[in-house]
């Protein structure tokens, strides 16, 4: 099946609603995507639970793992073709990188990241470089290849310009998951022109720039990703999926610390509860055991566990009001007063939630998270930062916008009977 040069005798192919097909020539990616870690990617979606809010969000870290993957081939092997910059080894480094890139995700990744202080690229790497089936399969290709893949997973890998291709402000990573997350949730901001952004890039040194000739491409794409922040990812109905999801993982770890006697003992979580989690612990765990435990935990007899689960699996959410944090932190002190009094508990009822993006940032020394801008090839051969020649992008640089939330049980402040004092006070101080 395979020749000396570690290429497939015949290309493979797997359909892809995105890209049309994603190609494989080479055997150490047709070996990687075998590996039980990087099949647990089809067990964890993409958008967490962004599928309660737009239903066809059902797509995986696999599916969007292979779109990477595909750009960056056609990057390497297409549009670079008379241009080489990388060799061989570099070539498979990219491509591996990519491919690998979100291999660390836990179940609905972000939410359970932010419960137990979890970093999926510290996972990612260590799967890479660990005991693990990827990391036997990436030491085919040389004993030290693991390591180069982890450190551009990190960004630290010394060439930058391999770095740069999957992770900077246009990168594969988020061309693919702008067009594969618009075309599951059915919504059309997210589209934008990804031919011509390939058709314009051109390798530098230590990153890739774009020719002038396509800034109106390379804004389009800044824009979509600014709309689907916004009107996808930040959207309110999925944040309360996630402000329930949340608190049911920490529902959950609360009621272990206290030594509750759960009916369904949480093993899968034990390791996790007592801050001795391993990688072997780690790779088993996906959103299969995420939701076994959710459906089982509606029965316990934790009055607080048992309604967050319910909430989660039958998608009876939180409402919300907008809230200003800098204005009405007074407001938050006495709900909370009230919800007490109501016998809510506001820990778990009662939620701030924050979302915040800054679509496009240029390059400033000494700042925290600096950004590698997006430069513009003039054709005079002068290298431009994109937001001094487009208007539109220069609008919209450096500028973070924030959006809070309070999110709270209106089903039951509804119930509460209305001779309740603290009922009528709760709905006049949310303005419900």
């Amino acid at each position: 099946m395979t020749n000396s040069n570690g290429k497939l005798s015949e290309e493979k192919v797997f359909k892809d609603p995105v890209h049309s097909y994603v190609h494989v020539q080479d055997r150490v990616i047709w070996e990687l995507v075998a590996t039980s870690e990087f099949q647990r990617l089809r067990r964890i979606r993409q958008l967490g639970t962004t599928y309660i809010t737009f239903h066809g969000a059902e797509h995986s870290r696999f599916n969007h793992s292979l779109g990477v993957y595909e750009i960056v081939r056609r990057i390497i092997d297409d549009v670079f073709r008379e241009k080489p910059f990388l060799n061989e080894d570099e070539r498979l480094l990219c491509l591996c990188a990519a491919l690998l890139h979100d291999l660390g995700h836990g179940p609905f990744s972000h939410s359970f990241e932010k419960v137990f202080h979890f970093d999926h690229e510290e996972f990612t790497q260590a799967i890479i470089v660990g005991d693990t089936e990827v990391n036997s399969v990436l030491k085919q290709v040389g004993n030290d290849f693991p390591k180069k893949v982890a450190e551009v997973i990190a960004k630290t890998y010394k060439n930058k310009l391999v770095v740069s291709l999957i992770s900077s402000q246009i990168d594969a990573d988020r061309m693919d998951y702008l067009l594969r997350d618009a075309y599951y949730t059915g919504v059309s901001y997210g589209n934008f022109d990804m031919e011509r952004i390939l058709r314009v890039m051109r390798p530098q040194e230590d990153q890739v720039v774009f020719k002038s000739s396509g800034m109106h491409a390379v804004e389009d794409y800044i824009m979509s990703r600014y709309q689907m922040y916004w009107q996808v990812y930040f959207h309110p109905v999925t944040r309360s999926s996630e402000v329930i999801l949340t608190k049911i993982l920490h529902r959950a770890k609360q009621l272990y610390k206290e030594n509750y006697s759960f009916q369904t003992e949480p093993v899968h979580f034990v390791s996790i509860f007592e801050d001795k989690l391993t990688l072997k612990d780690y790779v088993k765990l996906d959103e299969s055991i995420i939701f076994f435990y959710f459906q089982v935990w509606q029965d316990e007899d934790d009055a607080i566990l048992s309604d967050l689960c319910r909430r989660f699996l039958n998608r009876n959410l939180f409402k919300y009001v907008e809230f200003d944090p800098s204005e009405q932190m007074m407001k938050m002190m006495e709900l909370r007063t009230l919800f007490e009094e109501a016998g809510i508990d506001p820990n778990y009822y009662l939620v701030v939630d924050s979302s915040s993006d800054l679509p496009y940032d240029f390059y400033r020394p000494g700042e925290e998270e600096e950004r590698l801008p997006i430069n513009l090839l003039m054709p005079n051969g002068e290298i431009r930062e994109l937001s001094r020649q487009s208007e539109i992008v220069d609008a919209i640089s450096g500028k973070r916008r924030t959006d809070h939330k309070l999110y709270f049980p209106q089903d039951m402040i509804e119930k509460l009977p209305d001779a309740n004092n603290e009922k009528q006070k709760i709905k006049e101080v949310l303005g419900i």
